[in-house]
């Protein structure tokens, strides 16, 4: 029974401690297998000490007056809107060309588009040639990570889900909308109805859902904007985390601009999982037994062996 004790379980121990704390975080839950494995329990450790540390409020909607800074953005979201639409007409707002975007690749089922103006760095030299004054607007705001064009369509619905990052909260600008009640999302169980030129803050790694059940598709201006820290060492730490770890997940909008590192590698798996999801709707219990023997494997030799 010595194994109980060791470093490395207390690793364990910490994933169990933050994934539950996750879990009960908030008034809306996944099931309990699906959070064993969302990679928010993956994230759970890191995101702790983001909300131990954070001056924002516990909460899922945010009070929109606490970022100023943002307010460039709304006083100018008629400029977005005008770009997001030649984007759309042009055929650039649209899901990825391959299976390259691993922050967003179970959306695109669902119909749902993006353009990418940046992503946790630099402007994509697409964005600067296709849309440059929603990109001079968005990089004279300081803290904003990332930021894109997203149309939900006509009659969609993106399900229940947490994002994984703390050090983040999110934006939403209502571009081209219905202005309708049955276009909306919901954070934590909480409606806000997206209408032209409104914006919102909110805190997504609370479970949040959208849908849009009208007749006329829905486009935002979607941001990841820099968590406030209490600390300035908290602060540094979130900032290296990003640069080293999210930044991974960039793609692109078209060839030629930067994709990650994460992004390569997931184009390669994503081929595995795929074969993985045949064997699933062939045999279902075998895919099942197969999958969490692999996954009791993996937890014996990292924690246990």
């Amino acid at each position: 029974m010595a194994w109980l004790w060791t470093g490395k379980i207390w690793f364990l121990y910490l994933f169990m401690a933050c994934g539950t704390f996750v879990h009960f975080r908030g008034r809306v839950r996944h099931p309990f297998t699906r959070q064993l494995l969302d990679h928010s329990t993956i994230m759970g450790p890191y995101n702790c000490f983001v909300y131990a540390t954070s001056r924002v409020e516990n909460r899922p909607l945010l009070d929109r007056a606490a970022f100023p800074e943002l307010d460039l953005l709304r006083d100018n979201w008629q400029v977005f809107r005008d770009e997001a639409l030649n984007l759309f007409n042009e055929g650039y707002i649209r899901k990825a060309a391959s299976d390259n975007d691993l922050a967003f690749h179970s959306f695109f089922q669902t119909g749902w588009k993006r353009f990418y103006l940046k992503w946790y760095g630099e402007a994509q030299p697409s964005a600067r040639a296709l849309c440059p004054r929603s990109v001079a607007l968005v990089e004279q705001v300081p803290g904003i990570n990332a930021a894109m064009f997203a149309l939900l369509p006509a009659g969609a619905a993106l399900g229940k889900h947490r994002d994984p990052f703390a050090g983040s909260l999110r934006y939403h600008l209502g571009l081209v909308t219905p202005n309708d009640a049955r276009c909306a999302i919901y954070v934590d169980g909480e409606q806000h109805v997206w209408h032209d030129g409104q914006d919102v803050v909110f805190d997504e790694t609370f479970i949040h859902w959208a849908e849009n059940r009208t007749e006329q598709d829905r486009i935002i201006l979607f941001c990841d904007v820099e968590r406030p820290l209490r600390y300035r060492f908290a602060t540094w730490i979130n900032r290296v985390f990003k640069r080293v770890v999210v930044s991974a997940t960039s793609t692109e909008n078209v060839s030629g601009d930067g994709v990650g590192m994460l992004n390569r590698v997931f184009d390669v798996v994503y081929k595995v999982r795929a074969r993985a999801k045949q064997l699933k709707r062939r045999q279902r219990r075998l895919y099942y037994l197969l999958k969490w023997l692999l996954i009791g494997g993996l937890l014996y030799l990292v924690f246990i062996r």
